[in-house]
């Protein structure tokens, strides 16, 4: 075993040092946690909130026209006072999309679109000829699907723009349930890199006006690929992405993505002829993206211009587009910062309130800022001047924002300001005065360079509470390596980030660190593992490390460990195998270990489109984890749900098969009918996480099949 002398006896946990460790878990550490707010705007301006303190739930109402503040002990109490109606939370079913007006929802049945009438029932089909993978409007293949309709209702509720999608010759994805009995098969369209063809769309207008069938206008251009500027997917806020209507309802502005996410064709559909016109395009070496979270262009139908988002400069910035000749009027951001999402545009001002991260100097670059500028490209102002991460929510009529700032050890500040920026009043503080008393302490930021040497890399660290600074630590890095996410994730304030603090307690350090390749940064940062998703931060996590090493001496690199899920799973068997005389102990969990086996819209948006060399040799192989499995020297748990629906658990069988002919020692856990997330085990496999890196990485015993037990809040009306 790692790091235990010989003769050296080993620790035995007892069921009291998990239930320690348990008590840094979810709602065990936030229901510690006083007055964290979460505000909401109502419909009329005003802002309401809940605000928990110990033993009790307090309602609050807040003015900001008049800064008049109202209390009530329950919800219902409180609007009664106020002679507020609550927001109307009615919504139609979750396959259905309702019309602006709210007179009529949108819903697939049998491979095509109809329309109910909310008032009556009266239903009608749009679409009539739709077939068995050849339907309208459809959302049911690939990982991210359902059975809701994707489609845009134009802004007079008298119009809908989608698309018919042929998804007739791409690959079939197979899964089966374990039960007694036959065998249950789930079946459904799921596309991978090699396939020749992949699903393709034929974008439609429908006037929902006229008779079943008759108001299909076909767009006069070919079939598009099923991609959008922000994801991998055509929905990924929700609806139809990239696609905006005129005021008038007459016009249709939308962007067609090629297949490797290299090219970007924005067009004008006429909505009456199906007449489509190309405005300007954008094509990049690598992949597009049309912001960070949110997609960030739009159409002004009234000034004929489109506010377009590209990253041409190394930096995600804004540009102003005359709409009619596609010509670029001008830049609107520009800077060694990132701009990251548009949050509201007025039109009348020509002002632009945006989120950006890395403008103010001598700050995280993650940290999120709200900024106001003019669609000319000057008066850029800077409306939340504190330090720290900003959550910002403008009211309906844009007048005022509340505004939410921390830090991963700093907690949150609610306020509320004007649309200027003005400081208006200050809502809440949250108080960690009975969490401090348990012991509990936040994690420490840190900054380290990149491997090679490029850039300043951003992390967190987490320590045991009672930490002996004279002693040696096992360590253990938790790693997403995105390139559409990261290790570390939100940078705002967390009393309970995951396991972190609790395997911490357990006599670890935990570290999480955003290398290069991840999102939020410059362009070239994001791509610096493009085409060779492999990399997988790897480089920077071990020069990270080691930075870290010399700076605190209880850090012993001679035990470190690794887990991750999903593409944290993938980079821990990478990890293990390429790094095997570094990386001591992997947990690797839902890993898309080979790229070929998992779907094709993020492989060919990161990787590129699969290719071969002159020995036949796929530009894919290189980057799978099972060509090195016989690289493992040390211990490594493989763990996926057999029904996982976005990686499927071929992709660990692979890694597995390898491992066998290669006859190395491993330990494997496949949950029945488990999905990606695990659902129910969760904690099961959490215990069993704490559990292998107490045997292999301190060679100690864990507690006999402990259960973790996470508190409900006792604060929070049910």
């Amino acid at each position: 075993m790692y790091g235990i002398s010989a003769g050296q006896d080993a620790k035995i946990y007892a069921k009291a040092d998990y239930d320690h460790a348990a008590a840094m878990l979810g709602s065990n550490v936030t229901r510690l946690v006083d007055n964290d707010i979460r505000p909401e705007w109502l419909p009329d301006g005003r802002l309401w909130y809940m605000c928990l303190s110990e033993n009790r739930a307090e309602y609050k109402l807040f003015d900001p026209v008049n800064g008049k503040k109202i209390a009530a002990s329950t919800k219902r109490e409180l609007f009664e006072k106020a002679s507020a109606t609550q927001p109307d939370r009615s919504r139609p079913s979750r396959n259905e999309v309702l019309s602006p007006d709210g007179k009529y929802s949108a819903f697939i049945r049998d491979w095509n679109l109809w329309i109910k009438e909310v008032a009556t029932g009266q239903e009608k089909a749009l679409t009539t000829d739709g077939i068995e993978n050849f339907g309208y409007a459809t959302d049911n293949a690939g990982w991210k699907k359902s059975d809701k309709p994707i489609i845009s209702w134009s802004p007079d509720s008298k119009k809908i723009a989608t698309f018919r999608q042929d998804q007739r010759h791409v690959s079939d994805m197979y899964l089966v349930k374990t039960k007694v009995g036959a065998p249950e098969l789930s079946a459904w369209k799921y596309p991978l890199p090699g396939d020749r063809e992949i699903i393709r769309i034929y974008r439609i207008i429908i006037d929902v006006a006229k008779d079943s069938g008759k108001g299909i206008v076909k767009l006069k251009m070919g079939s598009d690929a099923r991609r959008g500027t922000l994801c991998d997917d055509i929905s990924c806020e929700g609806g139809f992405d990239d696609v905006c209507w005129s005021d008038d309802s007459k016009k249709l502005v939308f962007v067609s993505t090629s297949r490797d996410h290299k090219l970007e064709n924005v067009r004008m559909a006429d909505c009456e002829t199906g007449d489509v016109k190309d405005i300007f395009s954008e094509t990049v070496p690598t992949q597009y993206e049309s912001g960070q979270g949110k997609i960030n262009w739009t159409y002004l139908s009234a000034t004929n211009e489109i506010i377009w988002y590209s990253e041409r400069s190394d930096w995600g910035h804004l540009y102003l587009y005359d709409a009619l000749t596609g010509e670029l009027k001008n830049p609107i951001t520009k800077g060694d910062f990132v701009v990251r999402q548009v949050l509201r545009i007025d039109p009348v001002k020509r002002v632009i309130y945006f989120i950006a991260g890395g403008k103010e100097p001598g700050v995280n670059p993650y940290f999120r800022y709200l900024y106001r500028i003019d669609f000319s490209g000057k008066n850029m102002s800077l409306l939340t001047p504190a330090t720290g991460d900003h959550s910002v929510s403008f009211s309906p009529d844009g007048k005022y924002f509340t505004d939410t700032y921390s830090q991963p050890d700093v907690p949150g500040i609610t306020e509320v300001r004007t649309s200027k920026g003005k400081f208006i009043t200050t809502l809440e503080k949250t108080d960690l005065a009975r969490l401090k008393a348990t012991g509990w302490k936040p994690p420490q930021p840190f900054t380290v360079r990149s491997a090679n040497n490029r850039w300043d890399l951003y992390g967190l660290m987490y320590t045991p509470t009672d930490i002996d600074t004279s002693s040696k630590y096992p360590v253990i890095v938790y790693i997403y390596p995105g390139p559409q996410g990261g290790s570390v994730g939100s940078w705002s304030f967390n009393a309970a980030r995951g396991d972190n603090q609790a395997l911490a307690e357990l006599g670890f350090v935990v570290v999480l660190l955003e290398g290069s390749c991840n999102p939020d940064r410059s362009k070239s940062f994001h791509d610096a593992c493009y085409g060779n998703m492999a990399e997988n931060t790897l480089h920077d996590q071990v020069s990270g490390l080691k930075q870290l090493a010399g700076r605190h001496r209880f850090i012993d690199l001679g035990r470190v460990g690794i887990w991750g899920h999903s593409g944290g799973g993938f980079a821990t068997a990478s990890a293990m195998f390429k790094f095997p005389d570094f990386f001591k102990v992997g947990i690797s969990e839902s890993g898309n270990h080979d790229n070929r086996d998992y779907e094709d819209d993020w492989g060919e948006r990161y990787i590129g489109l699969e290719t071969y060399d002159k020995d036949g040799i796929s530009n894919y192989e290189s980057q799978a984890n099972e060509v090195y499995a016989k690289n493992l020297k040390g211990k490594l748990l493989l763990i996926h749900g057999n029904m996982d629906d976005n990686v499927p658990p071929y992709n660990t069988y692979l890694v597995v098969d390898s491992l066998i002919k290669a006859n190395k020692d491993f330990d494997m856990i496949i949950l029945p009918n488990a999905r990606h997330g695990y659902g129910s085990d969760r904690n099961y496999i959490m215990r069993r996480r704490w559990d292998y890196f107490i045997k292999n990485l301190m060679n100690a015993v864990p507690p006999e099949e402990y259960k973790i037990e996470i508190k409900p809040d006792p604060r929070i009306e049910l």
